[in-house]
């Protein structure tokens, strides 16, 4: 079993597309797949159902995905301790706006060019577990203070913003308080879902004693703003970076101003420890 293999399914495994897995090793398409479907034969399983549109993970492929990345990690330990270190830092990620994760990585590149980060997108329990489990370096996350087991690196602060309809009553506003929303209804993330966002929106909330009816909470940022963008009469509060431009959505700065504190998460690991500074000073 060749590592190259192993290293091209865990990349459209994370990007869950051939082309944009290609792209980003810097090879052609059809050298993935040939490669994925070389490493399913050699297997005797389908790591990955493909439709024209889709491709997906299946049973047996997720099973695979957390080995090959144990077995990836692991070789580029061998190659470290050969004293011929690969410098591959994998963040985790979550899904939505990549300006803050273009911005980190051109000056994490500036700051420390031996560096290779590759940026692994998870839900923030699965983004957990995979740090503790060694399958990724670091991780970035808004809102959390505290986590088991983990150091919490305080890296930015980022404006909750409110997001509305562009129907809405008070889409025209520069500002608006969270009083003044309180009587339309509004869309929480599930607490499942983010469990850091959903407190952070709850704690501003009560302190700025306001108790709004709660619509159906939303399982993705991506879904939530859709759904708010054909509800005049709901509302919802996310982090700036968040927000994705849209002709359907506007976003309003909240007056009194709401912050969220963004945060670099590492292992206590020696090995990490020598490049967790170096990055949350590229995302501050």
């Amino acid at each position: 079993m060749e590592l190259r293999a192993l290293r091209y399914f865990v990349t459209v495994a994370e990007e869950l597309h051939f082309g944009r897995a290609a792209e980003r090793l810097g090879i052609v398409q059809p050298a993935v797949s040939q490669q994925v479907a070389r490493l399913e034969r050699e297997l005797g399983v389908r790591l990955l159902d493909r439709s024209p549109r889709t491709v997906r993970l299946t049973e047996a492929g997720r099973r695979v995905l957390g080995a090959a990345r144990e077995a990836l990690l692991a070789a580029d330990r061998v190659h470290a301790v050969a004293g011929n270190p690969v410098r591959i830092v994998r963040i985790g990620t979550a899904p939505g706006p990549a300006d803050r994760l273009e911005r980190g990585l051109e000056l994490l590149r500036e700051l420390s060019p031996d560096f290779t980060p590759v940026l692994v997108e998870l839900p923030v329990t699965e983004r957990l577990k995979a740090l503790r489990s060694g399958e990724i370096d670091l991780a970035l996350a808004r809102g959390m203070r505290r986590v088991s087991g983990l150091r919490v690196l305080p890296a930015w602060s980022e404006p909750l913003r409110a997001v509305v309809s562009v129907r809405h009553p008070l889409a025209a506003r520069e500002a608006v308080t969270l009083r003044e929303l309180a009587g339309f209804v509004l869309r929480l993330p599930a607490r499942e879902a983010d469990p850091p966002l959903h407190d952070a929106v709850t704690a501003a909330l009560r302190d700025a004693r306001v108790r709004p009816s709660l619509g159906r909470p939303a399982d993705t940022t991506p879904n939530l703003l859709v759904e708010i963008g054909s509800d005049p009469g709901s509302w919802a509060v996310l982090p700036a970076g968040q927000i994705t431009e849209s002709k359907r959505v506007r976003s309003i700065p909240l007056d009194p101003a709401v912050a969220v504190d963004g945060v670099i998460l590492a292992r206590d690991d020696e090995t990490v420890s020598q490049c967790a500074a170096v990055v949350v000073k590229a995302f501050a």
